[in-house]
């Protein structure tokens, strides 16, 4: 069982972790590009849901940042809820998907736009889909900021929209963390030394 003095040096050691990946990180994408992309993808997703009132699902937590610039981005009536499945758990590997919440909206007959930080290997965005056609949505649409570049997709599951893509490595920034760390920076790291 953690002392709360085990807790908080545990929760230093990351801190200062997460300062030496940022010293040592290389930049990918500047607030000034990311806004640029986030422009490009609302235009695309504003034609693509034109007249359907969609309800958008905030895929939590790495899906805030980018739902919360995309919202206002949208020419679209909507509504907007969240769904919270994580599958990296303030770390840095991916595991089982992990179910902490599930959206009060009912998604019976509704177009349904599900918005997340990133589509790397897949299962996130396709167990989410499942669900909201299980829920019984008439149509079901995923965008992302980030597409990540994998040789090793696990899934026939691809996203439909993308605002950025990115080479296969550990990125953070923008509401994507490095273990638990660094979500509110407004641009795209990768973190260095993967090779």
């Amino acid at each position: 069982m953690k002392t709360e003095a085990t807790t908080k040096a545990v929760c230093t050691d990351v801190v200062t972790e997460a300062r030496q990946v940022l010293d040592t990180a290389r930049l990918l994408y500047t607030r000034e590009q990311i806004e640029s992309a986030m422009d490009r993808l609302a235009g695309r997703l504003s034609a693509r849901l034109a007249g359907k009132n969609p309800l958008i699902l905030c895929v939590m937590q790495g899906g805030l940042m980018f739902t919360a610039a995309m919202m206002p981005r949208l020419q679209l009536m909507s509504e907007l809820d969240y769904i919270h499945a994580s599958r990296y758990r303030n770390g840095t590997a991916g595991y089982e998907l992990d179910w902490r919440a599930y959206p009060k909206t009912s998604l019976k007959n509704r177009t349904v736009l599900i918005l997340d930080d990133i589509f790397d290997k897949g299962h996130t965005i396709a167990a989410i889909e499942n669900y909201c056609r299980q829920q019984g949505a008439s149509e079901v649409v995923s965008a992302v900021l980030l597409f990540k570049r994998c040789d090793d997709q696990t899934t026939e599951t691809r996203c439909e929209f993308a605002a950025m893509d990115v080479e296969d490595r550990y990125v953070f920034g923008y509401g994507m963390d490095y273990k638990g760390q660094l979500r509110q920076l407004d641009r795209i790291y990768a973190v260095t030394g993967q090779d």
